[in-house]
């Protein structure tokens, strides 16, 4: 993925949605900002799961 999409100011405005913020149960995933940019890697180029990058843990 090499390059990051997703930048400070939407990931702020976005951040609150996701699971396991402050008052959640359970925990929070290590690398939030990673899984949306997978996503939206997946969404841009059409790739299934098992294309992903070393980068984004595969």
């Amino acid at each position: 993925m090499g390059r990051v999409w997703l930048r400070d100011d939407p990931w702020a405005r976005i951040s609150p949605m996701q699971p396991g913020k402050a008052g959640d149960r359970g925990r929070r995933g290590p690398d939030d900002p990673l899984i949306v940019e997978v996503v939206q890697w997946m969404a841009r180029t059409g790739s299934p799961w098992h294309d992903l990058q070393a980068e984004c843990g595969a």
